[in-house]
């Protein structure tokens, strides 16, 4: 067993100390110091802008940013649906400057040894398939999806990093966390590490997250130098979220019997008003989204590090 890295509690929060039958307020135990860095880099801090960060308000700008950056967030946001009801999501081609995922919080149940619990030294985290708890072939409910993403260097003109590592993690269809929320404390499915490929990709398959209150459907990412220093305590790379888009999410969620709750959660939520991807609609971190129920969901993000 590794020696856990110790990070400050507001480094892990997420929305809220998350219970899928709860729904406490975030308040100030958000990632004050990351949203803090996000404005800054935006030209977004001003008055308004720090005055709405206290108080956990719906996404606000100050400045000159305020057009461009709603008008990006709406071009992103944008979905389309097929006759065959395939959700189609146009790919957003942000400019290289652009390209860099903004560091996000790692939320309270990262399970990498930072908040208590660590998969990351156990062995068989190293996997693909996630839809399962590490040596289980008892797959979790819900629609099937696939995850790519890719890791790009922003200090070398964005080329692929191949031979990283990235350790992803969501919630399952009920929005539960393994190995945190109630029932499912001795479980690890929906986490694991996998190395990217020579185009820099890290392919996952697993389930579509359920939507759980608070928060916009999700899913949690670090991104290591190499497998070796993922499961080592390593220096992370990046820590950041994929934001997944509103039409996918609806379709999935017309299954009420298998992600119970996350049509009336949704329905209360943004990418503009959500804790994490409020700044800019998520513009960075909006996946495309392509495929259906029935099929499954393929969800394919780009991002620098």
């Amino acid at each position: 067993m590794t020696t856990p890295r110790i990070i400050p509690a507001a480094l892990l929060a997420d929305d809220h100390d998350h219970d899928p039958s709860s729904e406490l307020d975030r308040g100030l135990s958000y990632d004050v110091g990351t949203v803090l860095r996000r404005r800054g880099a935006l030209g977004l801090l001003g008055g308004a802008g720090l005055v709405a960060l206290a108080g956990c308000a719906t996404a606000a700008t100050s400045g000159g940013g305020t057009s461009s950056t709603a008008t990006a967030s709406a071009s992103a946001s944008t979905s389309a649906t097929t006759a065959a009801g395939a959700v189609v999501t146009p790919a957003t081609t942000p400019t290289p400057a652009d390209s860099v995922v903004p560091d996000e919080t790692a939320g309270p149940y990262p399970g990498d040894g930072s908040n208590g619990k660590n998969v990351l030294d156990d062995a068989g985290v190293i996997r693909s398939d996630i839809s399962t708890s590490i040596g289980s072939s008892e797959r979790i409910a819900g629609v099937p999806m696939t995850v790519h993403l890719t890791v790009t260097d922003s200090t070398n003109e964005y080329a692929a990093m191949p031979g990283a590592a990235v350790y992803l993690w969501h919630c399952d269809a009920q929005g539960r966390y393994s190995m945190y929320s109630q029932g499912v404390t001795d479980q690890t499915f929906a986490r694991g590490v996998v190395e990217t490929d020579a185009q820099g990709t890290a392919t996952f398959t697993s389930v579509f997250p359920g939507c759980y209150a608070g928060r916009w459907p999700h899913i949690h990412f670090e991104v290591y130098k190499s497998t070796a220093e993922a499961t080592s305590s390593g220096q992370i790379v990046k820590t950041s979220q994929i934001a997944l888009p509103q039409a996918a999410c609806e379709q999935v969620y017309a299954d009420s019997a298998t992600y119970p709750q996350s049509t009336r959660n949704l329905g209360q939520l943004s990418l503009t008003t959500d804790n994490v991807f409020s700044n800019d609609g998520g513009i960075h971190q909006l996946a495309t989204v392509t495929g259906d129920s029935t099929s499954g969901y393929v969800v394919n993000l780009t991002i620098g590090v």
